[in-house]
Parts: structure tokens; sequence; C-alpha cells
């Protein structure tokens, strides 16, 4: 994928994440972190890399420790979702209640591979409910412990008498409370309406039930229940009252406190997005918040019932509301049952994911007092977790299977292999993807991956396993397949993908190459095969782009031959140990020195002094290409002063410049920059290419590039000409300067007549279009008699001298 589309899809899994209000950690089993929200990292108080191979227990309250890895350890066995109310310990000390969702990611074995988990700040609920149970506990206690106060009236309702205890509790003798003096003991708020009641109680012979404040001994107010109930006579006739005065000032306390935490919990309810359902068993009274009637798209005026919540749940799972009712009902010992339910919204029918507490409260007495349930929306979550899993197997640009998912399945295909049945595997490498992102765009690129996946997938057809590994490298693993029609069936679908697609006014042709590797031949595992795919891929970039190329041994001795060369190159750029060493160039008529050509040597601690050949595959890579010829420029550039200022001329020096330096933008200026800064005129500057790089596909770029360079003076020398496919174009349209024939016609042109001919061609042709020409690789004295008489006006060879150190230079000027 290239990086535009990667922030992309990146961006499009951020969004979902950060839209959720829930704290959500992807870790594998080593507990890397794959993913975490904003959210999970403000709960625990830690950043994603701290969070990076810590150990839950580490953040986890010490007190839920045992029970929350007893539970995780079961349900890992069992591969099973499961939810946990814990408290998470942050680095500054505090902890904080969680409602926790953990989930596993598992393979097609069911074997788990990461671990998902959901977490939801639940402190304020848990505190309230906490809260809300002590006070009920504290008003049974207060309750049952109060004295009361016992009384009589005649049935005028005038006191005739009242127990010692309301002296004790108001100071007033009892004489002082007879007829209607106990008035006087009321607060004066609760009078008026304290004389209503008890007057018509009186005259209608009804009970009375009231709570009014009485002046207590000490001039503080405290709340009585006065109940009273009337004796009366075969006629029905008011014979006698009698009452009692209950101590219910704890209790009113209580119950304001209660009527304040309430609407605190409520409160907290609809900053953590609950919404409630409240029965009160004693009342019959049910209430839905409005919160709970808007997840459920109802207006606001809906009598709340379990039948009207129950035709918006969905049919699969009434049964589970049903028995949340029943065991509610049925006084389950479980004071708290949860369970997750799909409704569907009563205004707009959308489907949503509902996660639903509820906890029964009892009396003192053990009675069935209250039934709250909470509920919360969780589609959200449910659909992060969803995209998670998605883009845990799945290429977020293509769709088709990622490399851990595509892995995955090899190794599946490699475990259920039967002798006889070979499984095969296809790498593929998208060719001039790079081209189509230079010069048209990313979104292009993005384009021909996206039809690349589906004509692959189609290609083959729907019994193969497609995906892509990254970049622009695909692959295909194919089973029961013959391997006498294995590189036919390749071949078919490299060329179902060659027709060209169109994107944005243009047309681009779809070439690939591929890589094969066969199980069990190849690998004996997935590891094995995937390396030696590549290998066979790397092989056919290089010599066979756009066909098959099936692994054979010989192939990795190649690769391993690269990887030395490489591991070398990296040493030598590592220790700057590249120097040049100079080979003259002599005119052929004179035999004096016009120039030298800067050769590549390097010092082995054992072997010595070794040549470019030992690390020749450094030239195709980029960076260790410009390595080392940033390292020759600058010692050339050296010399050249240093040879300057004694007063030698040494005329031009040619430095090699690899084809692939030819594709950094900064070439021109890394050419002269060690020149100018040194103030080396660069009229002493040659520049050698080989034809590979005029026969390159970003041609226009190299013409730009040596036009720059010949513009400040630099000369530029085609070198081993004839030996590849330049042709007389290319010399018209590249500024050439110099012409150098190859070696291998020099050192048989006085034996075979072709090679004479080549050389006379060349020669001739140079001279037509003016351009210099060089005769290279020189060894014999009628070679070079040869040579001169033809007119070629140079030469390069060891009958002229071989490659010497910078040091050894000034003696052959001299």
């Amino acid at each position: 994928m290239t990086p535009l589309a990667e922030q992309i899809a990146h961006a499009d899994l951020k969004a979902v994440l950060s839209r959720a209000r829930v704290g959500i950690l992807h870790r594998d089993l080593d507990r890397r972190v794959l993913i975490v929200n904003e959210a999970y990292c403000k709960l625990v108080g830690r950043s994603a890399q701290q969070l990076d191979g810590l150990e839950f227990a580490a953040f986890t309250h010490p007190d839920d420790v045992a029970r929350s890895s007893r539970i995780f350890a079961e349900n890992f066995e069992r591969v099973t979702p499961f939810e946990i109310e814990k408290r998470y310990i942050r680095p500054d000390g505090t902890a904080i209640w969680c409602s926790v969702h953990v989930s596993f990611v598992a393979d097609a074995a069911g074997k788990p591979q990461s671990t998902i988990v959901v977490a939801s700040d639940i402190t304020a609920r848990r505190n309230a409910e906490e809260e809300l149970r002590e006070n009920e506990e504290h008003y049974r206690h207060t309750v049952e412990l109060n004295p009361q106060i016992s009384w009589t009236a005649g049935a005028d309702g005038a006191v005739l008498d009242v127990s010692s205890r309301w002296h004790r509790i108001t100071g007033i003798a009892k004489t002082d409370a007879m007829g209607e003096s106990w008035i006087a003991a009321l607060h004066p708020d609760d009078v008026p309406r304290t004389r209503t009641q008890w007057a018509a109680s009186v005259a209608n012979a009804r009970p009375l039930d009231i709570e009014y404040r009485l002046r207590t001994s000490s001039g503080a107010y405290r709340w009585f229940r006065g109940r009273a109930a009337a004796r009366v006579d075969a006629a029905g006739a008011v014979v006698k009252w009698y009452g009692t005065l209950e101590d219910v000032h704890d209790r009113r306390l209580a119950q304001d406190e209660l009527r304040h935490s309430e609407e605190r919990f409520r409160l907290a309810a609809q900053a953590a997005n609950l919404g409630i359902w409240d029965h009160d068993v004693a009342s019959g009274r049910r209430e839905w918040s409005s919160e709970f009637k808007a997840m459920l798209g109802l207006p606001p005026e809906t009598e709340p019932s379990v039948a009207a919540a129950m035709t918006l749940v969905v049919p699969e799972d009434r049964h589970l509301l049903d028995a949340l009712v029943d065991a509610a009902w049925a006084g389950d010992n479980d004071a708290r049952s949860e369970i997750i339910v799909r409704v569907r919204r009563a205004d707009d029918n959308a489907m949503r994911w509902m996660r639903t507490a509820g906890w029964r409260m009892q009396t003192a007495s053990g009675q069935l007092a209250r039934i709250v349930v909470t509920i919360r929306d969780v589609t959200d979550e449910r659909t992060a977790e969803d995209r998670i899993r998605w883009a845990a197997n799945h290429d977020a640009l293509t769709g088709i299977a990622n490399r851990f998912r595509f892995t995955e399945r090899l190794e599946q295909a490699i475990a259920r292999s039967k002798p006889g049945r070979e499984v095969a595997l296809v790498l593929l490498d998208i060719d001039r993807l790079k081209e189509i992102n230079d010069t048209i765009g990313h979104d292009a690129g993005d384009a021909l991956l996206r039809a690349f996946a589906a004509r692959l997938d189609a290609a083959f057809g729907s019994g193969t396993v497609v995906g892509r590994l990254g970049g622009d490298e695909f692959a295909a693993l194919l089973t029961g397949v013959p391997q006498s029609d294995l590189t036919g069936l390749i071949e078919a679908a490299l060329e179902a993908l060659r027709h060209p697609i169109e994107y944005d006014g243009h047309a681009w042709d779809i070439h690939a190459t591929a890589g094969v590797s066969v199980y069990p031949r190849d690998g004996a595992c997935a590891d094995e095969l995937l390396k030696s795919a590549d290998i066979a891929l790397y092989v056919g970039k290089s010599n066979r782009r756009g066909e098959v190329s099936v692994f054979e041994p010989a192939m990795r001795a190649g690769i391993q031959r690269r990887t030395s060369m490489l591991h070398v190159a990296r040493m030598v750029v590592k220790e700057a140990r590249a120097v040049p060493f100079y080979q003259p160039k002599v005119a052929l008529d004179t035999r004096r020195i016009t120039g030298f050509e800067a050769l590549m040597r390097w010092h082995h601690d054992t072997l010595g002094v070794q040549g470019p050949d030992t690390v020749s595959a450094a030239f195709e890579d980029l960076r260790l290409a410009a390595a080392l010829s940033d390292r020759m420029i600058d010692r050339v550039a050296h010399d050249l002063r240093g040879w300057i200022d004694r007063g030698l001329c040494p005329g031009h020096v040619a430095i090699n410049l690899a084809p692939a330096e030819f594709r950094d933008d900064k070439l021109v200026d890394r050419v002269i920059g060690p020149f100018n800064r040194l103030g080396v005129p660069l009229e002493y500057v040659e520049l050698e290419i080989t034809e590979t790089v005029l026969l390159g596909r970003d041609t226009d770029k190299v013409a730009i590039t040596l036009a720059a360079l010949r513009d400040r003076g630099v000369k530029i020398a085609l070198d081993d000409f004839g030996t590849g496919f330049a042709s007389l174009s290319h010399l018209k349209l590249f500024p050439v300067d110099v012409i150098k024939i190859d070696k291998s016609f020099v050192a048989n042109m006085c034996q075979q007549r072709d090679d004479a001919a080549i050389v006379e061609a060349v020669v001739g042709l140079a001279h037509r279009l003016k351009k210099e020409v060089v005769a290279e690789g020189i060894e014999r004295e009628n070679e070079a008699s040869y040579l001169s008489e033809l007119g070629c006006t140079y030469g390069q060879g060891y009958l002229f001298g071989r490659a010497v150190p910078a040091a050894a230079v000034p003696a052959l000027l001299g």
C-alpha cells in the first residue's frame, strides 16, 4: 500500500476508534500493542508505549488481580469472550472502576492470536450504587432501633395520656401535653397542616398518619411520625384514640439524601450514556429515563412496561430478556445480572446492540423491594471490534488477505496437505508501479493495486487464496494443481492480468513477474516456501521480467552470493575503505598520457586490494551505490586538487556511475559538489556510463541529468559500447562526448575479421559524429598499432599501465 493509502486506511480506523466513547486495546499474546485508542490510555493513565508489554496485573487493583486472572484463564482456554467489572490502578495511585469486555482473535484452528479489550468507566455508577445501598442499610437499622412514644386521646381529639418517653425526648412534662397543649412542641411550619389533618381524622374517624417536627429537650427539632387509630363501639361511635410517635428523623434525612443520591446517580448515568429502568416493587411504579426512551426511539410519553420493551427486541434475543426478568422476580441469589440484546429502534428500525444490567434490592426482611436496570448502547463497541478483527486479517486498500492472514492460510494448507497433493506458493510483483505513482500520482497507483487484486482473484478462481504481502507484492496459494500444469496455469493468469486499466484518462498495462515454490520440494514450512518463492521472484525480475520463474536450488546460491556482496559492501562503506586506483589513458600516436580512469579498489584485511567485482551487487542498490560513488568522487576531487597544486596536468579523470544512481534526484549536486568545494575545474572530470543507463524506462530523466552535467563542463563517456542494445539513435538523443570500445572486440580483432570490422565501424562512426573514441583492454603492441592505423585516437589497457594508487600518479605524469 502506498504511504497515502496507508494514511487514509489508518485514518478511517482511527476515526472509528476516536468516536467510540470506550477504551479499546488490541494486543497480541506477547502483550505487544497492535491498536489502542486515546480513551483507553486515559482510563489507565498510561501511553501506548507504556502499555506495550505491560502485564494486566501491573495496572489492576490488587484485590481484583486473582479474580480477573482466573476468569481470563478460564475463558482463554475456551476462547470465549467475557466481561468483568474490575478496578484499574493509575500511576498516581488512583483507582477507577471499569466494565471490561475481553474477546479473542483466533486463527482458523480456534487458537487465540490476540486479545481485544473494551473498557468503559463505571466509577460513577458503582459509587452511586454503593452509596444507595449504604443509605438504605442505614435507614433500616435506624427504623428498627428507634423507640416510640405512645399516647391516647378522647373522642374529641384531646390528649388524655402520653408515655414517659415524651418527657425524655421533648423535656416537656406530661401534664403540659394534655388536651391540645402538645401542639406547642411542634415546629411552627408544621402546626397548620397537623391541626388540619388531625381535625379531619377526628371528624371522620379515619386513621391518622402524619409526619411533623418536634422540638427536643436540646432545643433542636426532629422529625416524628404520628399514627393514630380510633376504637369505636358497637354503634360505630368513637370511644378513644390510640396513637404512637416514632422518631423518623434519620429516616427523613436518609430519604432526602436518597433523593439527592438518586439524582446524582441519574446524572452519572446520563454522563455515562446509561438508560435507567426503575421498578419499585412495593408501589408497582415503573419508570424509564428519558435517555432509555431515546435509545429505543420511543416518544417521551411512552408508558414503561416489559411488553413495550419486548416488542423492540429482535425475536432471537427475546428469551434473554425473559430470563433476566424471571430471574429478578424469582429471587435469584445473584444480586446483579447482565445480558446483551439486539433491538430495533421504534422510530427508524435501526438495529442497535444494548448491554442490559439489572440489580435486585431487598428490604431488611429480605423481601424484594426494587429492581434497577441500566441500559447502554454498545453498538459502536461492537462495530469497532468487528473492524479490528477485519483489519487484523485483510489489506485495507484491496480487501484481500493481508500478510498475516495469507501466511496463516499457507500454514494451514501445509498442515492439511497429503502425499501427492502439492501446495504451490506464487509470489507476484507488479512492474511499473513506481513509474505510475511518479507520473500520475499515488491515487492512480492505488487504483492499479485494487484492479490487480481483483483480477488476480478472478484469474486463479474462487478456490485460490490470494493476498497482498505489502507494497506491490502479491501472493496466491494453489493446492491440488499437478506440477505439470502449474506453470501453464500461472502463465494464463499473468496473461489475464496484462489487460490495460484506465484511470483519469490514462490507460496503463499491468505486467507482473511471478516466482513459484512448491511444498514439500522447496521448503518444509511456510517461511521456507516464502523464501524460496521470493528467490525465484528476484531471479525472474532480473532475467525473466513478466514471466514465471520456478524455484531451483541453484538460485539460492546466487542469492547467497549477492547477500554476501551486500554485507561486504556495507562494511566497505561504513569503514570508508573504497579508494580510487588510476589507470592511464594514452594518445595512441604519441603514447603520452592524456587522462585516467578512476577504478574502485578496497583493501581486505587478509586478501589485500580487491576490485569492484567483489561488491558488484551493491551497484544495483541505490543507497549503497550512492555511498560508494560519493566516496570515490570525494577522493578523486582531493587527488585532483593535490596534483593541480603541484603543477601537474592529469587530463580528464573518468569516474564510473552505476545505473541505479540515475534514480537519485540529487545526482548532479552529488557529482559536482566535491569539486566545487575544493575549487577543482570540472573540465578535468569525465563520467562513464554504460548502455544500460540509456535503455531504462526513465530515459527523459537520464537525458536531463546528463545534459545538466555536460552544461557544467563535465564530459560524458559511453563505456562498453557495442556489447548491449544501444542504437545509433541513443548517440543522437543523449549528450555523449566519448565512445569506449569494449575490450572483448579489441582482444580478438587481430584474429577475427568480424571483431575487426566492428572496431573499424565504431571508430569511423565516432569520427563522423565528432566524438572521441577510446579502445579498452589493449595488451599487445600489434593491437595498439592496428588501432592507430584505423584512426582510433586513444587507448587504455595493460600495455600502457595497470591501475595504480593516487600516490603513484605524479611519477607517471613526470
